[in-house]
């Protein structure tokens, strides 16, 4: 009985190491996964990495790992004008089948999901913000976007004949690689009758986002209340290397 007692011991020590050992690997790969990750994308802050699995060592010695979180707090994509970028908040990826190369110098994930958000600010810079004429001696401009609730963007138009500006409610899509802004409907004006092409010039938009991390695509896209909430996926998935 004292020889399995001893036994017994010295097994949930070794299991108790082992835990150790484990949990202390993981976390220098995902320092190193996220030093890595900072300056492939060349991002101005460290992400997050998050290896998930237990255990860690022995998905390591299959040259694979089941699951991996990444977050990034501020991404500067591109928006195919001029250099231009437009700044995506949290944006958080679930990478699923992350094999990576035997020195460790490459990573690809096998598929992507995740999630982002784009504050109304940023979207803003797409839209006609400066007066425009619109015929008949009227300019109009964006002035403001905002929730509208039920998933649409409530879309704000300064007109130079009145001293308010008025709102329409506009839905918010993807198509490839841009966000597109239509509204749903066209406000209506006292005594002048607008052509609807004019004011569409005006309140609808596209915003391109290019290049994110990993060579993801926008999937969908939905109006929220601090910005629109777009999700994100991909497959083969090059996250070092």
């Amino acid at each position: 009985m004292r020889a399995l007692r001893v036994l017994l011991v010295v097994v949930v020590i070794l299991g108790v190491l082992f835990v150790i050992v484990d949990r202390v690997a993981v976390h220098f790969a995902e320092g190193q996964a996220a030093d890595r990750l900072r300056t492939t994308e060349n991002l101005a802050s460290t992400p997050d990495v998050s290896i998930k699995g237990f255990p860690f060592l022995t998905q390591l010695a299959g040259g694979e790992l089941d699951d991996v979180e990444v977050g990034i707090k501020n991404y500067e994509a591109d928006t195919g004008t001029d250099g231009q970028k437009i700044r995506i908040d949290d944006l958080r990826a679930d990478m699923k089948g992350v094999s990576f190369s035997g020195d460790y110098s490459s990573a690809t994930a096998d598929r992507a999901t995740g999630t982002a958000t784009i504050a109304y600010d940023e979207l803003l810079k797409a839209a006609r913000s400066e007066p425009t004429d619109i015929g008949l001696g009227i300019t109009a401009q964006v002035v403001g976007l905002s929730d509208g609730g039920n998933g649409k963007i409530k879309v704000s138009v300064k007109f130079s004949l009145l001293p308010k500006p008025v709102s329409v409610l506009s839905s918010v899509t993807v198509k490839h690689n841009e966000l597109q802004v239509r509204a749903d409907t066209l406000p209506r004006l006292v005594g002048v009758r607008l052509i609807e092409s004019r004011f569409r010039s005006i309140t609808d938009f596209q915003q391109v986002i290019d290049q994110l991390p990993g060579d993801v695509r926008l999937d969908s896209v939905r109006a929220a209340e601090k910005g629109v909430q777009i999700t994100v996926k991909g497959s083969h998935v090059k996250l070092a290397g």
